[in-house]
């Protein structure tokens, strides 16, 4: 069944409307018709069943016949801090890191970044990142979708803002992914960092570890930035999933 994401404030008196972009795609690509059914999301965690009612040129209009809470949103609010990578790795990131559960994106200009970009200038790309995670969200029946943030500086991290925080660091030897997480208690909101390509500096790492950060290892390979990501949350929400 298709899936549309829709504000808040167009779900009234048993009525939802989408337009836009959303409102062409339904009419002209997917040429639902009235009495079609469709998933409606408020991006805050709830699902509509609902029925297209109205089909104009930029809004369609649909019953709501029931609404549930969103079955795909993992219990522990994950936050990935992404050192900013060369150019087209940080969609393929955004768009794998909402797939499979990530809660929000911070990309961080760290001091290997290739990439040098003002706050600025990267603003004027935070559009197109939030339309792949709008898309990615769609595609993988997600309840909300994740907030690709500013970019930020390395000092601008703070570990103490979550219940734990992750460094996977090539210079760790022996605390394992899993053995950080089965320290916690069912931990409600968890950050982790990334490196960009080449890694972080010993210094940044060493000042994230005074903020609280806990390094762990990922194993014997090295693995690419854009890899990294995405591997990490996928373990880590697996292991936190099946233990609680």
């Amino acid at each position: 069944m298709s899936r549309f994401f829709v504000e808040q404030k167009d779900i009234l008196g048993g009525r939802a409307f989408v337009s836009g972009e959303d409102a062409r795609h339904i009419s002209a690509v997917l040429r639902l018709s009235r009495g079609d059914e469709a998933t409606l999301c408020d991006g805050a965690g709830t699902d509509y069943r609902a029925r297209v009612e109205r089909i104009e040129k930029d809004r369609v209009a649909f019953a709501i016949l029931a609404s549930s809470p969103s079955e795909a949103e993992p219990e522990t609010r994950v936050t990935l801090f992404q050192g900013l990578p060369k150019a087209g790795k940080l969609e393929a990131v955004i768009q794998k890191c909402v797939e499979l559960g990530v809660y929000a994106i911070s990309p961080v200009a760290a001091a290997r970044s290739v990439v040098r970009l003002t706050a600025k200038e990267f603003a004027g790309k935070l559009p197109r990142y939030q339309k792949v995670a709008c898309e990615a969200a769609k595609q993988s029946g997600r309840g909300i979708v994740p907030e690709v943030r500013g970019l930020a500086r390395m000092d601008e991290i703070d570990p103490g803002a979550f219940d734990a925080f992750l460094l996977p660091y090539e210079g760790e030897r022996r605390t394992t992914l899993r053995d950080a997480l089965r320290a916690l208690d069912r931990p409600r909101t968890i950050g982790f960092a990334i490196g960009p390509e080449g890694g972080f500096e010993p210094d940044e790492v060493a000042r994230l570890r005074e903020k609280g950060a806990a390094c762990v290892t990922l194993g014997k390979r090295i693995l690419r930035t854009e890899t990294a990501g995405p591997a990490v949350l996928a373990m880590l929400l697996y292991e936190l999933e099946e233990n609680a």
